[in-house]
């Protein structure tokens, strides 16, 4: 066995270690700087309760983005030296962050121990390689993600710290083998478990939906569909899950190799994106598909989020979470005894609060970060929840689930296709959709996601939204001078959650103008990005006339998009006269 010596490092404070939504995310070149992952690392096992760290276990993974492997060996070193009496490490150093959140509160240790937290290393939907993104968030005992208190308290320790532990002389451990490879040192045994987590993850998939029934669709020569992984981290399940355990080909995946810069590309699952996906599926308008897949799907690099797509259809990502939930109960086995609640961000579109209100179920808005999300599920208050940023999950985990997502559709399809698998033509991923929207209406709805403005100007952009806000008829006067057509804003605020379980209070989470007509306009500064600021602004119209839910998006909303980028003086404030991306 091979002994291992704690170092004390000097160290100090380095600035901008304050974590966002989900952790610190910085360009690599940031993280490489002497002692700055270091410093990020023991400032959080600092931050924890002594018990989660001193003999406790803990799970070290990630999206497998450039770094990654030399950051795991960091982490390993760090948490040896701190007490740490095990690590579990996926295979390759790969595990997506809804596995690590299952590996949390599933798996057990040979000696019957579980994880008490994780450091997930990932920034999730931002480009990877060289001179790309890098992020660490760190997982509770819940499998969620830290809480506002023990992200606060991380960052309050960067601003203080002044020595970190590190085990330098411990061997580098071979993340490409299985096994636990076990380790001596000044406070006992500390041992490295290098697992394959799809194992995990697949026994919690099949304990959810019904396979069978699933397998039955994919057999039909009628159905085909495509799931891309965008070269990230879900590619590292794909194939077990969708090829092995379901029957489909391997010809409908594709980028499903995880790669260190997600093949060049931009892995975040949505039309801009998602170009081969999207071009496959029928929806490209320089180069359409002749005959497009009835079900096309892809993930982002930690695969936490999803995109879901029909042929020549787009499902937008707060439709998706409502029809989920609409179907839950039929069509998901987990759900049948009943959905204990449903949630949804606040820029997430209204679609799910209609489902709820229909169905009589308990229904929460809520600030953006799955934490809040994990508050509800954890008191026994919430079932199904869902972000309008491609971000759908349930209280399986902690944390959302891209795959989850997929197989709750490919289960809806099952169920709605169960008689059908003989006839000529299978019953569709838009006929679901339409469907839906004639019973419960339409929102149709849109973002605008400005990346990389200037910090300043995106904050002055906010105030003067916030301004206005003091006089509702000043702004209908502004309105009206823009487009007669829209309707007056009834209300005008910045969304202020307290939290029902803990209750915790989060100021400042967006600006909103509600609209008599059930539209809404929400402006927020995003927490993911890893330099500058990204303006989201989403714009949503509710229709419930039936013959009007069948207009294009674009067309439905345009009057509604015209005052939004006049009113917030959205050029003018930011220089850029179109989004970066719109979805």
């Amino acid at each position: 066995m091979v002994m291992f010596k704690v170092s004390k490092v000097e160290t100090a404070p380095i600035d901008g270690q304050k974590p966002g939504t989900s952790g610190l995310r910085k360009k690599v070149k940031v993280f490489k700087q002497p002692h700055y992952l270091q410093n990020f690392v023991q400032a959080t096992l600092n931050a924890l309760p002594a018990n989660q760290v001193k003999g406790a276990t803990i799970v070290v993974s990630g999206d497998g983005r450039y770094w990654s492997k030399d950051a795991i060996q960091i982490i390993i070193k760090m948490a040896a030296a701190n007490g740490v009496k095990s690590v579990w490490v996926g295979l390759n150093g790969l595990m997506s962050t809804p596995a690590v959140s299952a590996v949390i509160r599933e798996r057990s240790g040979s000696d019957g121990s579980k994880a008490s937290g994780a450091f997930i290393l990932t920034a999730s939907h931002n480009p990877g390689g060289p001179t790309e993104d890098f992020g660490v968030k760190y997982n509770m005992e819940n499998g969620g993600p830290a809480p506002e208190g023990v992200t606060d308290k991380i960052y309050q320790n960067t601003t203080t710290i002044k020595e970190y532990y590190i085990a330098e002389d411990l061997p580098d451990v071979d993340l490409s083998a299985e096994g636990v490879t076990k380790f001596g040192g000044p406070e006992g045994e500390f041992d490295v478990d290098v697992f394959d987590s799809a194992n995990d993850y697949v026994k919690l998939m099949k304990s959810i939906f019904d396979f069978e029934a699933i397998q039955k669709l994919v057999a039909s020569p009628k159905f085909t569909f495509c799931y891309d992984a965008l070269h990230g981290v879900a590619g590292a399940y794909a194939n077990r899950i969708f090829v092995q355990e379901l029957g489909a080909q391997e010809s409908f995946l594709i980028n499903c190799v995880p790669k260190e810069d997600f093949g060049g590309g931009h892995p975040d699952p949505n039309l801009t994106y998602a170009k081969e996906l999207v071009a496959r599926m029928g929806l490209s308008k320089a180069n359409p598909e002749a005959n497009p897949p009835e079900f096309g799907a892809a993930a982002d690099g930690d695969a936490d989020r999803n995109m879901v797509l029909g042929k020549r259809f787009f499902v937008t990502p707060s439709d998706s979470v409502a029809i989920i939930a609409a179907n839950a109960v039929k069509a998901i086995p987990y759900f049948s005894s009943g959905l204990k609640g449903v949630a949804r961000s606040m820029p997430t579109s209204a679609a799910l609060d209609v489902v709820a209100k229909h169905l009589n179920l308990k229904f929460f808005e809520v600030p953006t970060g799955w934490k809040f999300f994990g508050n509800l599920m954890d008191a026994g208050m919430c079932s199904v929840c869902g972000e309008e940023s491609f971000g759908t999950g349930s209280d399986h985990i902690r944390e959302k689930d891209g795959i989850w997502a997929v197989l709750a559709w490919l289960s809806i399809l099952a169920y709605a296709n169960k008689d059908n698998l003989q006839n000529d033509q299978l019953v569709s991923v838009e006929d679901i959709v339409r469907g839906h929207w004639s019973t419960y209406g339409r929102h149709y709805y849109t973002r605008y996601d400005y990346e990389n403005v200037d910090t300043g100007a995106a904050k002055e952009l906010m105030a003067n939204l916030v301004k206005l806000q003091a006089s509702i008829p000043d702004v209908n006067k502004i309105i009206k001078g823009i487009r007669s057509d829209v309707a007056e804003v009834v209300k005008a605020d910045e969304f202020e959650y307290k939290d029902p379980v803990d209750g915790s209070i989060s100021k400042h989470q967006g600006i909103r103008y509600l609209f008599e007509d059930g539209s809404r306009l929400v402006f927020r500064l995003s927490g993911t990005g890893s330099e500058g600021a990204t303006i989201r602004l989403y714009i949503e119209q509710y229709e419930k006339d039936p013959s009007k839910i069948g207009r294009e998006s674009h067309e439905a909303l345009a009057p509604l998009v015209e005052v939004a980028l006049k009113v917030s003086k959205m050029e003018e404030m930011t220089g850029r006269s179109a989004p970066t991306v719109i979805t």
